[in-house]
């Protein structure tokens, strides 16, 4: 079975192109292009793709809203959103994955790394590499979100080595760095994580991100050795 794509960018050629890309893979199925945010959520309520290629910058709503309109509609649970962007000169990246979106994208990925994107996130695993993770923490480290006050609370249904393993997927390591880092096996490290996700109610690994610098567990230049 196809995974099922939704392409949303203002331009035409844009989509066209990532169109061209994503066909070559008979086991990706483009079905159905929109121009505007507003036109990305009809879509995707009407078509119920796997995943949304989102722009951030679109006429009328932006990507940021649609995103987060999409996330929160229950009828689109399935759905799971790549955001696109310039990362050098966008300042939304942060606040988009907040809304809920899988990961991101810049616009000059090649064409294997597009579709094997489109493939990690469908397959619901989220779209964040340890670089890509250290990149976005330094991007907006100089303006990091406040910690909410039921922080500590959230966090409390955490067991002390599932906390000391969301701090290091905060501070960008991958699976077989946290296992040597708490000297664990990299399947220990992927189920502490995968745990951490169902005990707080987030998507992915990259709302883990979130949530970690949210709750005040992290903050931006602070060191993520266990302690």
């Amino acid at each position: 079975m196809s995974i099922a794509v939704l392409l949303a960018d203002d331009q035409q050629l844009v989509r066209a192109g990532f169109r061209s890309l994503l066909q070559r893979d008979r086991g990706i199925a483009v079905i159905g292009e929109a121009s505007t945010g507003d036109e990305a959520v009809r879509a995707a309520r009407t078509m119920r793709p796997d995943v949304v290629l989102m722009d951030i910058r679109m006429p009328g709503m932006d990507g940021i809203t649609a995103t987060r309109q999409i996330v929160a509609d229950q009828r689109l649970s399935g759905c799971r959103v790549i955001i696109l962007t310039t990362f050098e000169t966008d300042e939304y990246v942060f606040a988009a994955l907040a809304a809920g979106a899988s990961g991101f994208l810049t616009k000059e990925v090649d064409p294997t790394g597009l579709r094997q994107a489109v493939r990690v996130v469908a397959a619901g695993e989220a779209l964040l590499s340890p670089s890509v993770t250290r990149r976005v923490v330094a991007q907006f480290a100089h303006r990091p979100v406040p910690p909410t006050d039921d922080g500590g609370v959230r966090l409390a249904v955490l067991t002390d080595r599932e906390r000391a393993v969301l701090r290091l997927v905060a501070a960008g390591l991958s699976n077989d760095e946290i296992a040597r880092e708490l000297f664990i096996s990299p399947l220990t490290a992927k189920t502490h994580i995968t745990r951490a996700i169902a005990k707080l109610g987030v998507r992915d690994r990259v709302q883990l991100v979130i949530l970690a610098y949210e709750t005040g567990l992290v903050r931006p230049g602070e060191s993520a050795a266990t302690e």
